[in-house]
């Protein structure tokens, strides 16, 4: 509990008010393996996503900057899914699976949703607030992070660089 407890008391006070984006490109490095349960409680592991450009999104139902992002995410996978993107929301709703099977089925929700834990947040290196998102090139490596909510456009410019 050593991150996720800082985590969701930072991320409430990321989520009251702060819609800024702090976006980096960070030093290529391995991204984790990883297996969580979905939704359905059925397993989705990392491997399923060899040679796909992935974005991992930390975020909760709770979380109103999450939330404003998810409508964004959804016209990204749609506009290059075909293209080889994969958008995987983790989430960190301690309230389950059920909560987060509603939000998604009520919002159209058309991309993987899992439910994270402790180790998949220190897997990424520990963060303190959500909603908190990466890149993963087609190679595997983790190329950016995002901390708080940021415009669909901006978001897209840095995800095409992968894509390509």
């Amino acid at each position: 509990m050593k991150h996720l407890r800082p985590l969701l008391s930072l991320g409430l006070a990321l989520c009251a008010g702060v819609f800024v984006a702090s976006a980096k490109s960070i030093a290529p490095r391995p991204a984790p393996a990883w297996t969580l349960k979905d939704v359905d409680g059925k397993p989705v592991s990392s491997e399923q996503f060899k040679g796909k450009v992935v974005v991992i999104d930390f975020w909760a139902t709770w979380c109103p900057p999450c939330r404003v992002e998810i409508p964004g995410y959804i016209a990204l996978q749609k506009k290059y899914g075909k293209d080889g993107l994969v958008i995987i929301g983790v989430s960190l709703d301690r309230a389950g699976p059920a909560v987060v099977k509603q939000f998604a089925t009520k919002n159209q929700v058309n991309y993987v949703m899992v439910m994270g834990d402790e180790k998949v947040v220190e897997a990424f290196g520990g963060f303190d607030a959500i909603p908190t998102t990466f890149i993963i090139d087609r190679q595997g490596q983790l190329r950016d992070q995002k901390t708080g909510s940021e415009e669909t456009a901006e978001y897209e410019k840095r995800l095409l660089a992968f894509l390509k």
